[in-house]
């Protein structure tokens, strides 16, 4: 059970990393990461949403009708998401502000929808829950990566401490385009590497990550999870 999960930690983190390596919830990452701090903040935040919605799902998976198992999934994630929401705007107002509509848009998030179909609906809620924790962090750890770099060379900051004169800040990093060409930067960082990302899968899955052009698409090989550790 131990190594199970820790399995789930690190592929989430390292393996499967939903931002780095499938390329996953764009939208907030995009979005937010003007600065480390508001990518910590939703990637905690999402982290939260993430362990409780695949616990609850896991639990709830032989008692969720098929047919109706997205709307479940849904009003799930919909709870958790307004407390979190409510949470940060009581408790911590500045990143809540700083967040602004794409807190509750978490909702919506391909990641956890993702997770809730394809691992905690099939999982016991131990492995399940680590496999949110996982993601999770990596989720978190992608963001601030992101958001630090865009600090750094638009705001010439860490953390909100200045440590690079403004005759040397690139504005651009912290405007719109900047989150562009610094998901750009370090995509192409990560295929110079040969690590494994949605341009550039590893040759032993057979997956190039380019979904739209695969020759598996309804040859019934497109439904093949990565997770092979289904319970019953």
């Amino acid at each position: 059970m131990n190594n199970k999960c820790t399995e789930r930690l690190f592929n989430g983190i390292v393996k499967e990393n939903p931002t780095f390596v499938l390329m996953l919830g764009m939208c907030p990452t995009l979005a937010v990461t003007t600065s480390a701090v508001n990518g910590v903040g939703m990637g905690l935040s999402t982290t939260v949403v993430l362990l409780f919605s695949n616990m609850i799902i896991s639990a709830l998976r032989k008692i969720i009708p098929d047919r109706v198992r997205i709307p479940a999934y849904i009003v799930i994630v919909a709870t958790l998401v307004t407390i979190v929401q409510l949470l940060l705007q009581a408790y911590v107002p500045s990143i809540y502000s700083a967040l602004g509509i794409y807190i509750p848009l978490i909702v919506v998030n391909c990641i956890i929808l993702g997770r809730a179909e394809s691992y905690a609906s099939k999982n016991g809620v131990m492995n399940s829950t680590f496999d949110g924790i996982g993601m999770g962090l990596g989720f978190t750890l992608a963001l601030t990566c992101i958001g630090l770099v865009r600090e750094i060379l638009g705001a010439g900051a860490v953390f909100g401490r200045v440590i690079i004169p403004e005759n040397y800040h690139i504005a651009i990093f912290v405007l719109a385009p900047g989150a562009f060409f610094v998901v750009a930067i370090l995509t192409a960082l990560q295929n110079k590497l040969k690590a494994p990302s949605a341009s550039n899968g590893p040759e032993s899955d057979g997956c190039s990550g380019n979904c739209a052009s695969c020759g598996s698409l309804g040859n019934g090989t497109a439904d093949k999870k990565p997770d092979s550790g289904k319970e019953e």
